[in-house]
């Protein structure tokens, strides 16, 4: 006689695997934080909210590089998501906690957008304050959140995007992060683009061109977030993919071309290839704090 398992579904993994792990530590604690251009931020975006209210496709959630769409990608941003009435939730230096703290105050009130763009994390990465596992549970606290406020809300989980100049235990801890969230993804209600490598050379290294400060993009930096999750953002939103700018992001196609195919395994390997603890320990203690972290500056 032949049995079959039952399927579970992605929210009850992701009720379960929030629940089980998600006891006393920063990650998942949502709370404010007590900086006023931080409140001032947060009052800012749930102005924006309350003007757009149903009117809002789409909105990006996540920290200075989902900001940043509104300095050094603002013009990718006006030609992608303007005419969709796209919504910034990005506030610098968030961890998780925070955006699960927004979320609850006042940044989907009366939303209903088709798409939401979460990219969320790499503050938490910083140092030692939160493991891999923390990290992740963290991350999927706002999966959670947004599945639970947002039932008709598709979601487009962007994985964490490699930083610092050349491979490191930084990097290899926001690798492991990754392979956690994607995980995530059921192809239905969650889906996961992961285009790290595009940033990531041949040798591991990550090109000024594209990260200024090896954690933060540049206008092309943002022309290939936008050009790489068009086809599935523009199916979610029943749109007609919107063309790259043949005078901007696209120009650079073929250098991108020809190391794709290198970039990515070095974006999975060298420093970034997830590495025993013991492997980490040695290999943070041999870099020196300075590994860790990018300047001292977070995302």
């Amino acid at each position: 006689m032949k049995t079959t398992r039952p399927r579970v579904s992605v929210v009850a993994i992701l009720a379960f695997s929030w629940c089980a792990g998600a006891f006393a530590h920063s990650a998942v604690e949502p709370v404010p934080r007590p900086d006023e251009w931080w409140k001032t931020r947060h009052a800012s975006m749930n102005e924006k909210v309350a003007a757009l209210g149903g009117k809002a496709q789409l909105i990006f959630i996540g920290d200075s590089i989902t900001q940043g769409w509104e300095g050094e990608g603002k013009e990718v941003w006006a030609r992608y998501y303007g005419p969709r009435n796209a919504i910034n939730l990005g506030i610098g230096g968030d961890r998780t906690q925070h955006v699960l703290w927004r979320l609850d105050n006042g940044n989907l009130a009366g939303l209903k957008p088709k798409a939401a763009v979460l990219m969320i994390g790499t503050n938490n990465s910083n140092g030692e304050d939160n493991t891999v596992e923390q990290i992740a549970e963290g991350v999927t606290a706002i999966v959670k959140k947004l599945r639970d406020k947002l039932p008709g809300t598709k979601i487009l989980l962007i994985p964490i995007f490699p930083r610092s100049e050349n491979p490191s235990a930084i990097r290899g801890k926001v690798l492991q992060v990754n392979q956690v969230l994607q995980k995530l993804a059921d192809e239905q209600n969650i889906f996961w683009t992961d285009f790290g490598y595009r940033f990531v050379s041949a040798d591991g290294t990550i090109p000024r061109e594209l990260m200024p400060d090896y954690l933060h993009l540049s206008a092309k930096g943002y022309g290939i977030w936008a050009e790489s999750i068009e086809p599935r953002l523009a199916s979610i939103l029943g749109d007609t993919p919107v063309r790259a700018d043949a005078g901007g992001a696209a120009r650079d196609r073929g250098r991108l071309e020809r190391y794709d195919a290198a970039g990515k395994m070095a974006y999975h390997r060298r420093g970034d290839r997830p590495m025993r603890p013991s492997a980490r320990s040695a290999r943070a203690k041999k870099a020196g704090a300075g590994a860790l972290f990018v300047n001292g500056s977070m995302g």
